[in-house]
């Protein structure tokens, strides 16, 4: 399981790729970490976006509030 820090790192390189799609940036993220990211690593960065998200990029925060709302 990757630590808290290597996760935040992956979550926000995915939204430096997703960066130039102006206004849809966080759909991109957020469809990304949902269909590439196993559970147990989609659980971790919700827990660590609960525990305040330290270091998340803005629109990585955004996709995973829109995840984590999603699920219910």
């Amino acid at each position: 399981m990757a630590s808290p820090d290597k996760l935040v790192y992956m979550a926000n390189q995915i939204g430096k790729f997703f960066a130039c799609q102006k206004g849809r940036a966080a759909e991109g993220i957020a469809d990304h970490v949902r269909k590439f990211w196993h559970p147990t690593m989609r659980q971790a960065i919700l827990a660590h976006l609960e525990e305040g998200g330290a270091g998340l990029d803005p629109a990585v925060r955004e996709a995973l509030t829109m995840l984590r709302l999603a699920k219910g």
